[in-house]
């Protein structure tokens, strides 16, 4: 049996640490028979070689930079079929400048809403609110998140700015509060799929701290999204 090549490609703010985040799931793509490279720079990506042998890209890079040169080896290899992964911040709101990244993955990251200005503390908590995962009709079908229920969480909760060629396997809804401007509820895109070339994209939006990551819905989503976003056979 051939194993699968995985790509971990990290770094970025340190404020999501990288290393520890990627480190909780390399024990589960090595069970799954995959033979793993980590870098620590997107350089990588204009490795037209290395990207070509790549089944799999799991990105965890918060904001940074990406030339056009690593972005275009990055979109030309899912194209061609590598699939591409990530949580949170390391993937939903990298490489702020590039328009044609957030075409590649289908959702930006635009805010994650905070408490009461009465109740801040001037920490990360200050953005730690309680919100429920909704899994959607699609996503009760899908091999992502079907069996899993609708979870809660106490973390950031991720508004996603997005196009309707993503297919939306969880939302969250983001509710009216006094001292916000909106003006009714508004529901973002938690877990998503995109189909690009013959390449597959999964995103999920938790996964700001270790603690989170270690939820068992949300690493269970994110494992799943780590093999059916992997090169398929008929991508070979």
């Amino acid at each position: 049996m051939t194993r699968k090549k995985a790509l971990v490609v990290r770094g970025g703010w340190e404020g999501h640490q990288p290393i520890k985040a990627t480190e909780l799931f390399l024990p589960f793509l090595q069970s799954n028979g995959y033979d793993i490279r980590i870098e620590e720079s997107t350089d990588v990506y204009a490795d037209a070689a290395e990207m070509a042998g790549t089944d799999l890209v799991v990105q965890c890079v918060t904001m940074s930079e990406i030339t056009a040169e690593q972005l275009s080896g990055l979109g030309a290899a899912v194209v061609a079929g590598t699939g591409l992964t990530g949580w949170h911040g390391g993937i939903a709101d990298s490489f702020r400048a590039s328009s044609d990244y957030l075409h590649l993955v289908g959702g930006q990251f635009a805010t994650h809403p905070g408490k009461e200005p009465c109740e801040r503390q001037g920490d990360a908590a200050d953005n730690f609110l309680p919100h429920a995962v909704n899994i959607t009709d699609l996503g009760r079908e899908h091999p992502i998140t079907a069996g899993i229920e609708d979870f809660e969480l106490c973390t950031e909760q991720y508004w996603v700015l997005h196009d309707d060629l993503i297919d939306v396997l969880a939302t969250t809804t983001h509710p009216v509060r006094p001292w916000q401007p909106w003006h009714r509820p508004v529901s973002s895109p938690a877990v998503w799929t995109r189909r690009w070339g013959a390449g597959r994209v999964v995103v999920t939006t938790p996964g700001h701290s270790l603690d989170v990551l270690e939820n068992s819905h949300v690493r269970t989503i994110i494992e799943r999204g780590m093999l059916w976003a992997t090169r398929t056979a008929s991508a070979s």
